[in-house]
């Protein structure tokens, strides 16, 4: 019966231990825009300028642990593109990855990614897409 008992707590115990996740708010430290990813997620090949076939890619880097909802608003010359969200829980540092692409290929002209916590804006970057030059 003790050995019961104390299997039980112990399920009890990790249970708990399981849903008590980071419930402190996520804080946003950097936004990053470029054409590709490294690993951990974070941006490589940093740039404002790409080519009408590119894929444009954003992440957001949260330097601590928490939750919350991160979101962006793509626009093109102002009109919304593309809204996607992600609902996250970090135990530490992370970068939130998001992505945009046309297969037909983007139109030239000005672009811009507003980044969002918890339906809070957080910042924005404008970049713009530059016509294929046909040399």
């Amino acid at each position: 019966m003790k050995r019961l008992l104390h299997a039980a707590c112990v399920v009890v115990s990790v249970l708990v231990a399981a849903g008590c996740g980071p419930t402190e708010p996520l804080k946003v430290e950097t936004i990053q825009l470029g054409r590709g990813l490294n690993p951990d997620n974070s941006v490589s090949g940093h740039t404002t300028s790409f080519k009408p076939l590119d894929t444009m890619y954003v992440s957001v880097l949260t330097p601590d642990k928490g939750r919350g909802k991160i979101g962006v608003r793509w626009t093109y010359e102002g009109r919304v593109v593309g809204e996607p969200s992600k609902d996250v829980v970090y135990r530490d540092a992370a970068a939130t990855e998001f992505h945009i692409q046309n297969s037909s290929g983007f139109p030239p002209g000005n672009y811009s990614v507003e980044v969002f916590l918890d339906g809070q804006s957080v910042g924005k970057r404008d970049y713009r897409v530059e016509a294929d030059r046909q040399d």
